[in-house]
């Protein structure tokens, strides 16, 4: 009961439900458009939270990252360009339904899949968060750096890129980390004799440099695109046919969108795929997908949505990001002193469950504002890329300048956004980057830390049945993409 009351409270904050609102409203913009979303609204936003407090900015970025989710479904539908990477299944019976007249319906269907979804994955949350943590309490700095590596490995399997440039981009971020005064020594590393540099590489210049920067000089290439959009009247609730049609799938991907979420790395893209095969493979009728399937819309939004609950889970239990978009938030709750893992849990349960609240009340909010706006924020798609780039550009330099008015910072931010750019274009993921740069000083400062106690003896390691755990799960997360990519290879 007590936890049920923590949860409500944004309900009784003017200031929480107005963050929410604007947060929320926010999130669907970014969705909408395509070349945004959620990680580079995220990214964009992240410097302004700094005149949040911590509460407030968790809240602003969980909002926008579960409205951002949704959002994608409507330029999917509508004008066959999914607005973020997670709603590309939605497309393949979203855009065809549409085509028939019916994309009232078909937006309807993603509008409550999404909201069920979202909502059964915060439920998931509630559950398994705080019992994940209380494993966590067992752990000591052994067992938190086998834990960081056991993070860094999973990037084999994260972004775009292949397991070995993902794996060399995350070492990339961990090389990043190091940069500036070692904390046992005191001395200066890889400063160059720039003074500034003496504290580090801050992280929301490398966010913002390597999401919004990156995928503004991506979108350069698309200043002329014009989208040619399906008439819509109005969205429109599923019938009742409808849910008797669906509402086992929707369930099934809810399921499936949280397990995949748990698990680091995955995210909504590989839950909204999977979610959407096991609507096809379930179905009586898997003939219809992709000629505008209604149960393919509800098996891909269910889990895509599904999959923002399940990907906090390890965020906020072991620091550790379950997806691009929660990177971010894991670095808003760095940058704002909060330190994610069991203390948390024991120490500000009203933190936490005041986040999984919010996150409950921004599904709704979304419904509501996708129900009655859909509409409008397709409208949105209209506003020409020459106009909307320089904007967020604009908004990048003065967002990351704000923070210390340092003009280094916005240097910085811009090496990263070319950075970024180069690597997109040659097949690397940004995403390990950031996690790298995360999970760095944690990788250092554990192992350090851990060879002090061991006396130097490196074997010592695996006489810790925890941290034996986590080494091998780290062998098998790297060797399974590896040999994924050379079995691919042999078929080609």
């Amino acid at each position: 009961m007590e936890n049920l009351l923590l949860m409500m409270a944004p309900l009784f904050s003017s200031k929480l439900l107005l963050v929410l609102f604007f947060g929320t409203l926010f999130g669907l913009i970014l969705g909408v458009l395509p070349g945004l979303g959620p990680t580079t609204g995220g990214a964009l936003i992240l410097p302004f939270t700094m005149t949040l407090d911590p509460l407030s900015a968790i809240v602003l970025l969980t909002s926008i990252y579960c409205a951002g989710t949704y959002g994608g479904a409507i330029t999917a539908i509508l004008i066959n360009t999914p607005g973020t990477p997670a709603a590309a299944a939605t497309c393949l019976d979203g855009y065809p339904l549409a085509q028939k007249g019916e994309a009232g319906r078909a937006l309807g269907m993603a509008t409550v899949s999404s909201t069920v979804g979202g909502i059964f994955s915060v439920i998931i949350l509630v559950f398994f968060a705080p019992l994940l943590a209380k494993l966590a309490y067992e752990f000591g700095q052994p067992e938190y750096f086998a834990l960081a590596i056991f993070g860094l490995t999973m990037l084999a399997s994260i972004g775009e890129g292949s397991p070995i440039k993902n794996l060399i981009a995350g070492a990339f971020g961990i090389l990043i980390s190091t940069i500036g005064k070692d904390f046992m020594t005191s001395i200066d590393r890889f400063t160059y004799g720039i003074n500034e540099l003496s504290e580090g590489i801050g992280f929301i210049p490398v966010v913002v440099g390597l999401f919004a920067i990156s995928e503004m000089l991506t979108q350069s290439t698309l200043l002329d695109q014009v989208f040619k959009r399906v008439a819509l009247k109005a969205v429109k609730l599923p019938s009742l046919n409808d849910y008797k049609l669906t509402w086992k799938t929707i369930l099934r991907s809810s399921g499936i969108g949280s397990f995949i979420g748990v698990l680091p790395a995955e995210g909504g893209t590989v839950a909204s795929l999977i979610g959407y095969s096991e609507a096809k493979r379930f179905s009586k009728k898997p003939e219809d997908f992709g000629k505008g399937s209604i149960e393919g819309i509800a098996g891909a939004e269910a889990a895509n949505n599904a999959a923002t609950g399940g990907a906090m889970v390890p965020t906020l239990a072991l620091g550790i990001p379950g997806s691009a978009t929660t990177a971010v938030i894991l670095t808003g709750l760095i940058i704002h002193g909060v330190r994610p893992g069991p203390d948390l849990f024991r120490e500000q349960p009203e933190f936490l469950y005041g986040i999984f609240g919010a996150m409950l009340i921004a599904n709704v909010l979304f419904f509501i504002f996708g129900f009655f706006g859909a509409k409008i924020f397709a409208r949105i798609t209209l506003v020409p890329n020459k106009i909307l780039w320089p904007m967020i550009f604009a908004v990048s330099v003065c967002g990351t300048y704000s923070l210390s008015q340092s003009i280094l910072d916005v240097w910085i931010m811009i090496f990263f956004g070319v950075l970024g750019f180069f690597m997109r274009r040659y097949g690397f993921s940004v995403v390990p980057v950031i996690i790298g740069l995360i999970l760095g000083e944690l990788v250092e400062g554990t192992l350090r830390q851990s060879l002090v106690i061991f006396d130097g003896n490196w074997l010592m390691f695996l006489t810790r049945p925890i941290a034996l755990t986590f080494f091998i799960l780290s062998l098998i997360a790297l060797a399974f993409p590896l040999l994924r990519s050379k079995k691919n290879k042999n078929k080609l």
